[in-house]
């Protein structure tokens, strides 16, 4: 009888630790499910932060392209040549340069502005026209022969037969940069290029005594740096 006692007494404890031990697991769900939807509203909001922050990252982009094709616009104002060698024009010239280079046709007869007429003569060298831009620029020079502009004409008739390998040409178009423009702004690239023409030709003595001339007359300029790399070779 005792023994049954003892058993239903057992029983009934061991059912009072089972249900507190249900309510305990019971209670931690409820804990973890409140803990979990708290974590659950959090994603949410950075998910929300994250989007706003992809939006303000594509309008940046936007933004970013737009300069870049503002960029690009400029870039053809300026009529950069694209070989190594060729040097951009002055900035006082660039400024006033379209937007678009304008080219022209086969007759180079100059325009009735000095400016513009170079400009047309170099849009066609920056075209590598090279044949119609020499016919433009001695246009030019034949119209305006006291341009200040001139000179520069004359160096890019130069870079014109240089870039076609009528190396020849070349140095006698360089040459005349010097003799006849002796105060432009063109004679160190004259020299520079005169040199490298020279290096062209197998003439390396003439291509040293040329690129030392340019270091010692323009010590300072970047055709003279060139040079000095040059020799260096």
């Amino acid at each position: 009888m005792r023994v049954k006692y003892w058993t239903t007494g057992c029983l009934a404890m061991l059912l009072m630790v089972g249900c507190s031990n249900n309510e305990v697991i019971i209670r931690k769900q409820m804990e973890m499910e409140a803990r979990l939807e708290q974590l659950v509203q959090g994603y949410a909001a950075e998910n929300g932060k994250i989007a706003d922050l992809s939006n303000g990252l594509k309008e940046l982009q936007d933004k970013v392209r737009e300069n870049s094709a503002g960029l690009n616009q400029i870039k053809a104002t300026c009529l950069e040549p694209r070989t190594e060698e060729k040097h951009a024009e002055p900035e006082h010239v660039a400024a006033q340069v379209s937007p678009r280079v304008e080219v022209v046709n086969k007759e180079t007869a100059p325009a009735d502005k000095p400016l513009e007429a170079y400009m047309k003569a170099f849009g066609l060298y920056s075209a590598d026209k090279y044949k119609e831009a020499v016919s433009a620029f001695e246009s030019f020079i034949s119209a305006f022969p006291d341009s200040e502009y001139a000179g520069n004409a004359q160096y890019w008739i130069g870079e014109c037969y240089y870039s076609e390998h009528e190396y020849a040409k070349a140095l006698e178009a360089f040459n005349r940069v010097i003799a006849k423009y002796p105060k432009g702004n063109k004679v160190p690239d004259a020299m520079l290029k005169l040199g490298y023409t020279y290096i062209n030709l197998n003439e390396q003595p003439k291509a040293k005594v040329t690129l030392k001339a340019l270091i010692q007359k323009y010590p300072k300029s970047q055709p003279a740096a060139k040079a000095r790399e040059r020799l260096g070779r």
